[in-house]
């Protein structure tokens, strides 16, 4: 079995635990809920959310992940050796297994449209609802940009944690920042960009009920990436003096101003064009913001054709780094569980992934009329990863730190053998032990029942 390696620098683990946060959640769902739950009254709810629930949440991750120094599945067998706790990482294995399968597949529609924004495509006046519905429809286009988009995760994941994970990362989440400030920029410049920026910043807590709390607390602990194994196997490579809580919080950070500067770019362009409303999920970034692009600069078709280049690209890079994250928690697993080289067990990983991938996509075409539950196999696998195994992972997640672990061993990794100060460890530990579960549970239940 190869050698174990940890991040080469701190900058490093932060960058790449962003990473794995940030994803493409930050830029479609986060301004969806937004917008559907009264503007900054649910930012300021997801604000608190983060704080209370999410950042707590990621330091039992951590706090398991470099206690250990081992992949998800041994990190819970060693800490709980033949107790029913290894469930809990081989649930986490499974969902970023699961997850990946699909993620490939809207990561491959992001490719598709990058290469058609460059190719001047979509400066053109059509209707954009039907070129997506024909894209995903097609046997085997969405298959060859979802192979092309693994091919690169893979060969990130082949090349190890500090030549391929860490480098990736330093290059990429610099790059994203980079390109969503000139987003934002460009974003502002829109004729009518200032009825969005009131509309995002403008609070409507008429809205703020039950329902919207407990969005807020899912859209918290969703965009986190928390109980899908990824954090956990990140922090097995965090070197001994890494400060968890610093960690978290930085982490936890980015991940937030890059979802609400997401809202900055997206808000202004959408009111900025008459008639046009935020959509959820795919129909937001494949159909009606290439509306919203060529109608809005088709004043300045060159700037147009450069916002939507780089919008497309922001997704890449968002799709990219919460991919490998996911690769490399079943990765981790099946390097050390079977004693194989990481380019085999990449590749393992890579194959068995794409080959579901394949049905996924397929789902949206030929294999469309073949559903369970209601559900064609795409939205199965969303549906079982989502709404059932992650929200009971993070239940368990709590109740196995707060709980089960001794609260010594806790207290002395969050503060690094009593060498770091943590002011707040009582309030964290109340958190995890009583807080947390409890808000996980209520949104498991209400989107069981929705």
């Amino acid at each position: 079995m190869e050698t174990r390696h940890n991040f080469g620098s701190k900058i490093g683990a932060v960058l790449a635990s962003a990473g794995s946060a940030v994803g493409l959640g930050n830029v479609w769902r986060f301004p969806t809920e937004v917008g559907n739950n009264g503007g900054a009254a649910f930012i300021f709810i997801y604000l608190i959310c983060i704080a209370v629930i999410g950042i707590p949440v990621m330091m039992s991750e951590f706090l398991i992940g470099r206690n250990t120094h081992a992949n998800t599945i041994s990190a819970f067998a060693k800490l709980a050796p033949g107790k029913w706790w290894r469930i809990e990482g081989v649930a986490g294995v499974f969902v970023a297994f699961l997850i990946l399968s699909y993620y490939i597949v809207i990561s491959g529609w992001t490719l598709f449209y990058l290469i058609e924004s460059l190719g001047g495509q979509l400066q053109a006046d059509k209707d954009y609802g039907l070129v997506f519905n024909d894209f995903v429809s097609n046997p085997w286009l969405p298959v060859l940009t979802g192979a092309a988009f693994m091919g690169l995760t893979h060969f990130i994941i082949a090349r190890g944690v500090q030549s391929g994970i860490e480098k990736s990362s330093k290059l990429m989440m610099p790059l994203l920042l980079f390109i969503i400030g000139i987003l934002v920029v460009c974003s502002f410049s829109m004729p009518g960009s200032s009825e969005g920026l009131r509309f995002l910043l403008k609070p409507d807590f008429s809205k703020l009920k039950a329902s919207v709390i407990l969005s807020a607390v899912g859209q918290a602990f969703f965009s986190l990436s928390l109980a899908m194994g990824c954090l956990c196997t990140y922090a097995s490579y965090f070197r001994a003096d890494t400060k968890l809580t610093k960690t978290a919080v930085g982490v936890s950070t980015i991940d937030t101003v890059v979802a609400i500067l997401s809202g900055f770019i997206i808000f202004p362009a959408v009111f900025s064009v008459n008639g046009v409303n935020v959509d959820a999920g795919p129909g937001l970034v494949f159909i009606t913001l290439p509306n919203v692009f060529n109608i809005a600069f088709s004043h300045l078709p060159l700037l147009g054709y450069v916002f939507s280049g780089f919008f497309y690209l922001l997704l890449l890079l968002a799709a990219l780094t919460s991919a490998i994250s996911l690769h490399e928690s079943v990765t981790a697993y099946v390097l050390e569980a079977f004693h194989v080289s990481r380019r085999k067990a990449a590749a393992a990983v890579s194959v068995s992934c794409m080959a579901l991938g394949v049905l996924c996509s397929l789902s949206f075409g030929v294999l469309g009329d073949l559903t369970l539950f209601g559900m064609n196999i795409f939205e199965l696998f969303d549906y079982t990863a989502s709404k059932i195994i992650l929200p009971i992972g993070g239940i368990i997640i709590c109740l196995f730190t707060g709980w089960y672990l001794d609260r010594k061993l806790v207290e002395n990794e969050l503060t690094n053998g009593g060498t770091l100060r943590f002011r707040l460890f009582r309030l964290y530990y109340f958190i995890i032990r009583y807080v947390a579960p409890f808000a996980i549970a209520a949104v498991f239940v209400q989107e069981l029942l929705a």
